[in-house]
């Protein structure tokens, strides 16, 4: 039994790190109460838009797994790029481009949400024959 529960706590604890992107509450509501009512609803959904600060990404997904400063841009303003892993860290990460602190892009673009299912076409019934005396 020793080993069993040896076994579930290191599969747990291994796999709990590479996570990344929890959905735990990294914030309390009065840090993110002066930002726009649209920016905070993306906080609390633990989603990144285009245009949020580092700080906002933070609160939205956590610390990234690497930070990368990279050269600054032809006009000289700084560049960072954030490398978070999703999905346990084995199916895919997400790379966030930061400039003067803005995000402006995710590597790969997250996929939009599948669209619903269209409702299924009404059977058709076939019209009811007309008696022969009405034609």
């Amino acid at each position: 039994m020793n080993k069993a529960l040896l076994f579930v706590s290191l599969f747990t604890l291994a796999f709990g790190s590479f996570s990344g992107c929890s959905k735990t509450v990294r914030y309390s509501p009065e840090e993110i109460r002066d930002y726009p009512p649209a920016i905070q609803e993306q906080i609390k959904q633990g989603n990144v838009v285009m245009g949020m600060t580092t700080q906002q990404v933070r609160y939205a997904w956590g610390p990234p797994a690497t930070v990368n400063v990279i050269a600054p841009s032809a006009e000289g303003r700084p560049r960072e790029e954030w490398i978070y892993a999703m999905g346990m860290g084995v199916f895919m990460e997400r790379r966030l481009l930061f400039v003067d602190g803005k995000l402006v892009d995710i590597f790969p673009e997250p996929k939009p949400a599948p669209a619903p299912a269209p409702a299924p076409a009404p059977e058709q019934q076939p019209k009811p024959e007309e008696p022969e005396g009405k034609k």
